[in-house]
């Protein structure tokens, strides 16, 4: 694939799994209205997932010979680890402020790209992280509620760290080092995602313990701005759309663009939960937070159209844009820096 097609289908990719997450909130607000406690609606949701993706499980079985450490990593970061933490800060601190804090791991990811992996990152794209971030604290209108709980304010930073996680670990699954320059094949994305749901089932029936749960909710039909829907329908919702799709674009947007890109990118989410919110559960938009909306999208915007320069060396290949081997080891988009997120709503 050409790297400018690959860029292309990297972000349309990464915009589609913003507004799967993003749509996540407004799915599960209803359920949990209508009884369901918040931790058995997230049991739900990687539960179904992870039964969805039980024939990629055993397809790809072989990863858990080649691959175990970077299978945990990303089944107790990206998907146990961001929806314990986020709702554990929740319950401390304001859900907005909770979001913001969560939202930080943009910046969080240009740190680990810049400090840890010693890569250089472009200004534009620490710009698009100023403004996006900015423009998330006016759509959650974190000033209408800010709590100084340190310990919310921690597991919020928890959620955070493990979103930066997700983003480092979709990236570095086919990129290790080794991979490519001697011919290794890279670990197959979906593969990945399958047995990262799995294992962040069986770590979140440990923390929800759904047999506790009142199941008769799923059996009868929920509001939804004053409408009735069947809780089976916003069931599927939640597990195939905000979740196995959601999982799925996401990280395979990653493998196409940058961690600092895509980061950026995954703020939308916020801002298409509110939007999604004003329309189907009739909760408006104040002016601070179509504000706050246009500036991430514009802080979205210049992140993933900056352009820094084509690194030199042998091309390496992959599974997704071509990419070139770096003088420090790391790969880098043929048109744009190593690239390539999730939020629970």
């Amino acid at each position: 694939m050409h790297a400018s097609q690959g860029r292309s289908a990297g972000l349309g990719l990464a915009l589609a799994s913003a507004f799967a997450f993003g749509g996540s909130g407004v799915a599960a607000k209803p359920l949990i209205e209508a009884g369901l406690d918040p931790l058995h609606v997230v049991w739900l949701r990687v539960a179904g997932a992870a039964l969805v993706m039980l024939p990629v499980v055993w397809r790809h079985r072989d990863l858990v010979r080649s691959r175990p450490v970077l299978l945990l990593g990303f089944g107790l970061l990206a998907v146990a680890g961001v929806q314990a933490f986020y709702f554990a800060a929740i319950s401390r601190i304001p859900v907005g402020v909770a979001l913001l804090v969560e939202y930080l791991a943009p910046a969080l990811v240009l740190g680990w790209v810049r400090f840890v992996q010693r890569r250089p990152v472009s200004r534009r794209a620490a710009v698009g992280v100023v403004l996006a971030v900015g423009g998330l604290a006016c759509v959650v209108e974190v000033w209408s509620g800010l709590s100084f709980d340190v310990v919310g304010l921690l597991l919020a930073l928890g959620a955070a760290c493990c979103q930066v996680g997700y983003f480092v670990l979709s990236d570095q699954g086919g990129a290790d080092g080794a991979d490519g320059a001697d011919g290794v094949e890279p670990p197959h994305p979906v593969g990945v995602i399958a047995y990262g749901l799995l294992i962040g089932a069986a770590v979140l029936t440990v923390v929800a313990q759904p047999w506790g749960m009142d199941w008769s909710v799923l059996g009868g039909t929920v509001g939804m701005d004053g409408t009735d829907v069947p809780a089976w329908l916003l069931l599927v919702w939640i597990v195939l759309l905000a979740t196995v799709i959601a999982y799925v674009t996401g990280v395979i947007s990653v493998r196409l663009l940058s961690p600092a890109v895509a980061g950026v990118v995954a703020c939308l989410e916020a801002v298409i939960a509110t939007v999604l919110a004003w329309v189907l559960l009739g909760e408006h938009l104040s002016a601070p937070q179509l504000l706050g909306g246009a500036m991430v999208l514009i802080g979205a915007f210049i992140a993933q159209s900056s352009t820094p320069r084509t690194p030199s060396g042998p091309v390496a290949p992959g599974s997704g844009a071509a990419v070139a081997e770096g003088p420090d080891g790391g790969r880098a988009a043929a048109e744009g820096e190593l690239s390539v997120g999730r939020a629970v709503m």
